[in-house]
C-alpha cells in the first residue's frame, strides 16, 4: 500500500512541478507594448497655419465685399428712399395792372350817356381825395413801419452764403480766405433746401458755408453753376437743419417781372445791397425792358434808382414781397455808376429749375431776337416771322452746323417757330447730343441744318 500510494504521490507531483515551470511572468513579459509618440513636423503646421489664416482673412474680405454690394439694395427693399421731388414753378400769366384813373372813376360815371372830360374828373376826384386826408409824420412813420414788416417777412427766406479757402502764408501757417455773398431759398424737395446765389464767391472754395436768418450756420454742396448769369445752386440737406432754424426760414414767393407797369413801382432791396450782409435800401424801377446780351437766353434787365455797391448781392422784392429780380451789378454800365440792377425772374425760372433738378442743359451758341413786327407786316420785305440770328458763338454747334448771322430760324423739326423765345423753349426741353433739324431764311430762300446739340 505504501508503495502505490507512494507511486501515487509521485504521479501527482510531476504535473505540480509543469505547472510551476510555465509561470505568468514569461507570458507578460511576452505581450507587453511601448507606444512612442510620433515626431511633430513644425514645417507641415506651420504651413497650415497660413492656409487657415489666409483663408480666414479671404473669407472676412469676401464677407465684407458682399455686405457693402447688398446692404443697399436690402436697405432699399426694406426702407425705400424718396426720390428729390422735382422743382417746378408754375407758368405766368401776364395781366394788365390796374392804372390810377381806372381805380378812381366811378361805375355811375360810366353810365353817363354824355361825353366828359375824364382828365378833369380824374383831377377833380383826386384833389377830393386829397383834401380829405391829413399826411404828418405818423402817417410817414407807419408806411416806413410796414415796409420793415414787409423786408422782415421777405428776409427770412434771405441767407448769407461764405466760400471758405485754405491757404498757407510766408511763414507757413495756415489761414482762411472767406468771401461772402447773400443767396434765397428757392425751393424745397423733400430732401434738401435748394438756394439760389452768385457763383463769384464760391470759385475755388474747399467748403461752403450757409447762415441762415437765425444765425443758424450748416454745410452746404454745389449742385449746378450756370457760366452765363455766374448764378448757382446750393443744396443744403435738411437733416442738417435744426427744427427751430426750419420754423425761422421761409421759402421765397417768385413774382414776375413782366407785368405791364412795372416800371414806376416801388422796390426792396434784400441781402447785401450796399455790400454788406443784412442791409436794406428801397427805391423804385426805372428800366425793365432790355435784354442782356448772352448767348442761348433772353434775360431782361432790372435797373432801379437804389444806390449800392458795385459787389452788391440779394434780391429785389416788390411791395407784395414777391422776388421780382435776382440782384447783380456785375453788368452795369459805367454810366450808371453804382445803381443797383437785377435779372428778372421771370426769365431765370427755366434755369433755376433745371439747376435745382440737377438737369444737363444744352449749348446751341448763338445770340437772338424777335424778328420786327414791322418787318413781318411790310409786304415789300417779305421776311417771316421767327427768330433772328444776330450772331453765332466761335467754335459752338451751331457754327459747326453752318447757321449764320442774319438767317431767320422759323422751324425746329415739327415745331413752328415765331420768336425767338420759343427757339429758347425749344432748347429748353432738349439734352445734350439731341440732333435737331432747323429750318432756316437765308437770303430769302429756304434751307435745313441738322443740329447736334452740345452741353454746359
Amino acid at each position: 500500500m505504501s508503495e502505490l500510494e507512494n507511486g501515487q504521490n509521485s504521479v501527482k507531483e510531476e504535473p505540480v512541478k509543469e505547472q510551476a515551470q510555465y509561470t505568468p511572468s514569461v507570458q507578460a513579459e511576452f505581450m507587453r507594448e511601448k507606444i512612442k509618440q510620433k515626431p511633430v513636423n513644425k514645417k507641415k503646421l506651420l504651413r497650415r497655419t497660413v492656409i487657415t489664416a489666409v483663408m480666414a482673412v479671404v473669407f472676412g474680405l469676401v464677407a465684407c465685399l458682399t455686405f457693402l454690394i447688398l446692404e443697399p439694395v436690402i436697405s432699399n427693399r426694406l426702407y425705400p428712399e424718396e426720390e428729390p421731388k422735382e422743382v417746378v414753378f408754375p407758368e405766368e400769366t401776364v395781366t394788365e395792372e390796374m392804372k390810377p384813373e381806372d381805380m378812381l372813376v366811378k361805375e355811375e360815371e360810366e353810365e353817363v350817356p354824355e361825353p366828359v372830360d375824364l382828365e378833369t374828373v380824374v383831377d377833380e376826384q383826386i384833389e377830393e381825395l386829397l383834401s380829405q386826408v391829413e399826411f404828418g409824420l405818423d402817417e410817414y412813420r407807419g408806411i416806413y413801419d410796414e415796409l420793415r414788416k414787409l423786408t422782415q417777412e421777405a428776409g427770412r427766406a434771405v441767407v448769407t452764403v461764405a466760400g471758405v479757402t485754405s491757404d498757407v502764408d510766408w511763414f507757413n501757417n495756415t489761414y482762411e480766405n472767406v468771401a461772402s455773398a447773400s443767396g434765397v431759398i428757392v425751393a424745397n424737395n423733400g430732401k434738401a433746401m435748394l438756394i439760389l446765389v452768385s457763383a463769384g464767391t464760391l470759385n475755388g472754395a474747399d467748403s461752403i458755408e450757409v447762415t441762415f436768418c437765425d444765425q443758424n450756420q450748416v454745410e452746404a454742396e454745389l449742385v449746378q453753376k450756370d457760366d452765363n448769369t455766374g448764378l448757382a445752386i446750393l443744396s443744403v440737406p435738411l437733416s442738417l437743419i435744426s427744427q427751430e432754424t426750419m420754423d425761422a426760414i421761409s421759402i421765397a414767393e417768385l413774382g414776375s417781372s413782366n407785368a405791364a407797369n412795372l416800371v414806376g413801382t416801388p422796390v426792396a432791396a434784400l441781402g447785401s445791397p450796399l455790400g454788406t450782409a443784412g442791409s436794406i435800401s428801397y427805391g423804385v424801377v426805372t428800366s425793365a425792358g432790355a435784354v442782356m446780351d448772352l448767348p442761348d437766353a433772353a434775360y431782361k434787365k432790372i435797373t432801379t434808382d437804389i444806390y449800392g455797391s458795385r459787389n452788391a448781392t440779394g434780391v429785389l422784392i416788390n411791395l407784395q414781397g414777391y422776388v421780382i429780380g435776382i440782384i447783380d451789378n456785375m453788368n452795369t454800365s459805367n454810366d450808371m455808376g453804382n445803381l443797383l440792377t437785377a435779372y428778372g425772374i421771370t426769365e431765370l425760372k427755366r434755369m433755376i429749375e433745371q439747376m435745382s433738378n440737377d438737369k444737363e442743359r444744352v449749348y446751341l451758341g448763338i445770340h437772338g431776337a424777335d424778328v420786327p413786327k414791322e418787318a413781318v407786316e411790310d409786304a415789300q420785305i417779305d421776311m417771316p416771322a421767327g427768330a433772328y440770328i444776330r450772331e453765332i458763338e466761335i467754335d459752338s454747334p451751331a457754327m459747326a452746323a453752318g447757321i449764320q448771322s442774319g438767317d431767320i430760324v422759323i422751324r425746329v423739326g415739327e415745331t413752328e417757330i415765331t420768336t425767338y423765345n420759343d427757339l429758347l423753349n425749344v432748347l429748353y426741353g432738349s439734352k445734350p447730343e439731341d440732333v435737331m433739324t432747323f429750318t432756316l431764311m437765308r437770303q430769302g430762300h429756304e434751307m435745313s441744318v441738322d443740329v447736334t446739340l452740345g452741353g454746359r
